[in-house]
């Protein structure tokens, strides 16, 4: 990993603050042991006005992807766990707006390692759900 001036640190959690959203998704998957997915995102967004700006920020952290949306909005996604990591660790000490956030994905990041039985997994269900608390997410929740 790429060593970062405070300065640059410091920008980009302010870019995550104002332009970004941390998240954790359950989706339905038979194919996982308690019959969902989990995934974890950090997303930061842009108008795809300053698309050549946003690149150049992108390739600054490059631990993610660019997607073009349909509605004029660019997304950078970083959804690898190890690359959520680095992310976090470059910008938590300057988060403020999603300090929480972050702080969340933290434990839901940790609990997911030492998932061994139902009820571990159904733990770490109500701490993904605490995320609708947090963000400005559907009213949806997941029970299983």
């Amino acid at each position: 990993m790429r060593n970062f001036s405070l300065k640059k640190r410091a920008y980009l959690a302010g870019f995550l603050d104002g332009d970004g959203s941390v998240y954790v998704r359950l989706k339905k998957n038979s194919d996982y042991k308690y019959g969902y997915q989990i995934s974890s995102y950090i997303v930061l967004f842009q108008s795809q006005k300053a698309k050549l700006k946003f690149q150049k920020i992108c390739s600054l952290i490059n631990l993610g992807y660019i997607r073009e949306r349909k509605d004029g909005i660019l997304e950078y996604t970083i959804n690898r766990i190890d690359n959520i990591w680095k992310f976090i660790n470059i910008v938590k000490p300057f988060v403020i707006l999603k300090k929480e956030q972050l702080e969340l994905m933290i434990k839901i990041l940790k609990k997911k390692q030492k998932i061994k039985t139902r009820k571990d997994f159904k733990e770490l269900i109500k701490l993904i759900n605490s995320f609708k608390k947090l963000n400005y997410s559907k009213k949806r929740k997941m029970r299983i």
